[in-house]
């Protein structure tokens, strides 16, 4: 089997002294695919490795791939993804695909961290009460769209307009004002989580043009989507590429 030295050297700093029972069953698919992830995929781009392990990690929350992420949630770890932003980035998932889908990841989380020592729980990451959370949630929707989502909560049909008000308190209240994680992270694992799970490319657009208007550029999301398409395919990946072309082409001709 011919491994090249890089995807050789990448394999053992994520997962330092594993033998692979893959490489005795399957040892033609694992040259390949070894080489591609771990070696022509990660040299691609000039994307530090905890950025590149917290996308992997948020785009496999969004494609469901619950025993992929057991295996590399501790190599993100020995990357230096920390516990709270390991935490954070499960919890914020429930915004965006639901408890149902989540709650897997949770309890892997918790068996992993446990495992490695981690005592539970971590130190809380709160910055709101139940009473600040929706002036605050509406201002972190400002601070990363604009001005124009100032009153989102008080937007929209009277019928639904309480799902605004939920996008304000809960979605963006109760988890984008959490400590752990800035703004810029948090809006580029809800790309990866929206991109991930697929069929959400209006909301994959408006969060490419989110992530573009606080310095997570164009260049910057196509390295992020680079990364994670061993993970979930060319098809994801290629919707991922044409929602940031999108809202590249939007934001330009607004200029």
């Amino acid at each position: 089997m011919d491994l090249s030295e890089r995807a050789k050297f990448y394999h053992e700093r994520m997962f330092p002294g594993y033998h692979s029972r893959f490489l005795e069953t399957d040892p033609e698919f694992i040259e390949r695919f070894d080489n591609f992830a771990f070696d022509e995929v990660v040299g691609s781009d000039d994307l530090d490795d905890r950025t590149r392990m917290m996308a992997i990690l948020a785009t496999l929350i969004g494609s469901q791939s619950i025993d992929e992420y057991k295996a590399m949630l501790p190599a993100a770890l020995n990357f230096g993804v920390t516990p709270v932003e390991t935490k954070e980035i499960v919890y914020q998932a429930v915004a965006y695909l639901g408890i149902g889908r989540v709650f897997p990841f949770l309890h892997a989380v918790n068996e992993i961290l446990t495992s490695r020592g981690v005592t539970l729980p971590l130190e809380g990451q709160s910055t709101t009460t139940m009473e600040t959370r929706l002036e605050a949630g509406n201002q972190a929707q400002v601070d990363i769209f604009g001005e124009g989502m100032r009153g989102f909560q008080d937007s929209g049909p009277e019928e639904s307009r309480h799902i605004n008000r939920w996008l304000a308190d809960n979605c963006f209240g109760d988890y984008y004002t959490r400590g752990g994680l800035g703004y810029r992270q948090r809006e580029m694992i809800t790309f990866c989580f929206l991109a991930a799970q697929g069929g959400c490319e209006p909301q994959l657009i408006s969060h490419a043009a989110g992530n573009m208007r606080i310095g997570n550029d164009k260049a910057f999301l196509i390295k992020v989507i680079s990364q994670c398409l061993p993970y979930i395919g060319y098809p994801r990946s290629l919707n991922a590429l044409r929602c940031v072309n999108e809202a590249a082409k939007s934001r330009e001709d607004a200029k």
